[in-house]
């Protein structure tokens, strides 16, 4: 039998804690200190976290029209300005081959550290998976999340919260875990999404889509997990799962897609080495 999706109680607005405050507005001076023509999201899990009530502290802010790092060193040119400290910037690079398409900037505000990436878009060639990431809108930018729940946005401009896929919310109240995009599209082009889908539904007792489980389980899928991610990105994410509130839960999951073989399987060069 089937199981119900949970009761969950969502709030209709996010209410700011006074250092949220603090770094929004931090934030929103830079935009017209510099008349950057722009608006500012936070989005993901933050979003996700607040409207069901919870404090998190993961503030990742999308930008349009510039990337991270130049945000970054626009604020700490106005902390120059205002006579403040200048804070430090710290860079991940994207790396496409390992699903990794956005360069993230990092730095310190009021205490906190904040992520800052452009919002994006992507276009495929005719011939290639991966795509060639330009500038995008937040909407463009919301199909390419991977769950619905995760999809929303905060604008820090208008105070306002906004479901670009008119599903986040509705996903989130009914307790359902689904990809923005048609599953099986969504884990050919990011595998690791399959684990994070996973590790959501079983963090907040949601349930699994049908169509999201059909694709998880997919051969595709299987292999694409194999050939496509990383031994140490699937470790972490394992890490991720088995430290979360319920690691039986998300161990059943993984065992009811028939994913337990791919992502606990040896390495290649490991197996030649047990051959040896």
């Amino acid at each position: 039998m089937a199981s119900s999706p949970p009761s969950v109680q969502v709030r209709d607005i996010i209410d700011l804690t006074p250092k949220e405050t603090q770094i929004f507005q931090k934030h929103l001076e830079v935009v017209r200190h510099f008349s950057l023509p722009t608006q500012l999201h936070v989005a993901g899990g933050w979003v996700r976290d607040k409207l069901l009530g919870k404090e998190c502290y993961d503030i990742d802010i999308d930008i349009a029209l510039d990337v991270g790092r130049e945000f970054c060193e626009k604020v700490n040119d106005y902390l120059s300005y205002t006579g403040e400290e200048k804070q430090g910037i710290g860079v991940i690079q994207c790396n496409p081959d390992q699903s990794k398409h956005l360069e993230t900037a990092r730095m310190r505000l009021f205490n906190e550290w904040i992520a800052f990436v452009n919002l994006r878009s992507e276009d495929y060639s005719e011939n290639s998976r991966i795509p060639t990431m330009r500038f995008g809108t937040a909407e463009e930018d919301a199909y390419l999340r991977d769950l619905t729940i995760n999809s929303l946005f905060h604008n820090i401009n208008t105070s306002s919260v906004e479901d670009f896929t008119g599903r986040g919310i509705e996903d989130l109240k009914s307790g359902k875990i689904v990809t923005t995009l048609p599953p099986k599209d969504t884990f050919l082009d990011d595998p690791l999404k399959v684990l994070c889908a996973i590790r959501f539904g079983a963090r907040f007792g949601f349930i699994l889509d049908e169509d999201l489980k059909l694709a998880a389980s997919c051969d595709d899928v299987r292999a694409a997990i194999v050939d496509k991610i990383s031994r140490e990105r699937i470790g972490h994410e394992i890490d991720l799962l088995i430290s979360g509130n319920e690691p039986v839960k998300a161990m059943t999951y993984i065992c009811d897609l028939l994913l337990f073989s791919v992502v606990f399987s040896l390495p290649p060069e490991a197996c030649h080495i047990r051959r040896m």
